[in-house]
């Protein structure tokens, strides 16, 4: 069996902000009709008209996918500035309300908005999808299996989603939240073949419950067009060295698994309900909780999980990856918490959410703008 690629690419979904109300502003048909002038198909609509999303070029390294991601976030910042816009990455918009957002007259957003009716209205949510290189579908199964009992702690180091509609909601990632009204969306079940997956994916199709691979939304999924794996798990980051950390984390995980699988060796794969539990740990306390360490049965602090996975599981893969200075910013966010816990520390010292919009637009540029 052939090594994987391990190739990297990441989306990002981007807000696009009013700098004097700090409201999301509808304005992506604009910036899109410049935009496919400079980034071509790297910058797409999205369902709402107040989002921009952007996907990188296929990466080798996450150092590659950094210079990537800076000229994508630099550009559409530029973009949105000749307009007198800001753009901001946060998985929701701290006070926004999605009743008033418009939705992208898009064939296939009008096609989402008659099927999903008032959930698909409500999805104004932002993420980051990585995607890593996998050309054998049989280790693609095998390692989606695995990677799944990640999930939570990949979610706690991304968390940027502590506010909904102007209120506090008391969870950290509030968008894991409201995508989980979405069908197929959340941890998937374990799969035991590549043929299994496509027997799921088949019926689905040929019952016309869905047109493609595409409209199947789990944490992690075999992509429907190219040969990765895609994760979809993470908010999306508000600081682009956060993007790149949790790029070559995954990268590194799957590195491993390789590893593990040439030698005969493997994980135990977890069951679908106690990964949720975990999941549901990360969405309500993100690095301030603890997460169950199933081989074990007992519960941890998720930090000291974090740095588990971070120095006993792959730490013999960054260096061959060339990718230990990427991977260990995780220790950076470990410390000074994640967007969400910046966020509420933001509110909780001046009460006011326009703060932590102007806030959000600071830390998404930096490193970009600078």
């Amino acid at each position: 069996m052939k090594a994987p690629s391990l190739t990297i690419g990441i989306e990002e979904e981007y807000q696009i902000i009013d700098p004097q109300t700090r409201e999301l502003r509808s304005y992506i048909t604009e910036i899109l009709e410049e935009g496919k002038l400079i980034l071509l198909e790297q910058v797409k609509p999205e369902l709402h008209q107040a989002m921009v999303e952007v996907g990188s070029t296929v990466c080798q390294t996450p150092a590659e996918l950094r210079q990537e991601l800076v000229r994508l976030r630099r550009t559409i910042m530029e973009l949105a500035a000749k307009n007198g816009l800001k753009i901001a990455a946060a998985g929701t918009h701290p006070f926004s309300s999605w009743k008033t957002q418009e939705i992208t007259p898009q064939e296939r957003y009008i096609g989402v908005k008659q099927d999903m009716q008032e959930l698909a209205q409500r999805m104004l949510i932002f993420g980051t999808h990585v995607h890593i290189g996998i050309e054998d579908r049989d280790f693609l199964i095998d390692a989606m299996n695995v990677v799944r009992y990640l999930l939570p702690h990949i979610l706690c180091l991304s968390t940027s989603s502590p506010f909904w509609m102007g209120r506090n909601t008391g969870l950290k990632s509030y968008r894991s939240i409201i995508f989980s009204n979405f069908p197929r969306s959340g941890v998937p079940r374990a799969f035991q073949s590549w043929a299994d997956f496509s027997y799921l994916t088949d019926t689905l199709v040929r019952t016309n419950t869905i047109p493609d691979g595409s409209k199947i939304w789990w944490d992690v999924r075999p992509n429907h067009s190219y040969p990765t794996l895609e994760f979809r798990v993470c908010d999306v980051c508000t600081r682009v060295d956060e993007a790149v950390c949790i790029a070559a984390i995954f990268q590194a995980i799957i590195a491993k698994l390789w590893k593990l699988r040439r030698d005969n060796l493997t994980f135990r794969v977890y069951p679908h309900d106690l990964i949720d539990e975990n999941k549901w740990r990360a969405v309500r306390y993100g690095l301030d909780g603890k997460l169950i360490d199933f081989g074990k049965q007992q519960e941890f602090p998720a930090r000291d999980l974090i740095r588990e996975l971070i120095e006993w599981f792959i730490g013999d893969v960054v260096d061959e990856l060339g990718s230990r200075q990427e991977v260990e910013y995780a220790y950076r966010i470990l410390q000074d918490g994640s967007s969400a816990d910046r966020q509420l520390a933001t509110y909780q010292r001046t009460g006011d959410l326009k703060a932590v919009v102007d806030q959000l637009i600071q830390e998404t540029s930096e490193g970009v703008m600078d």
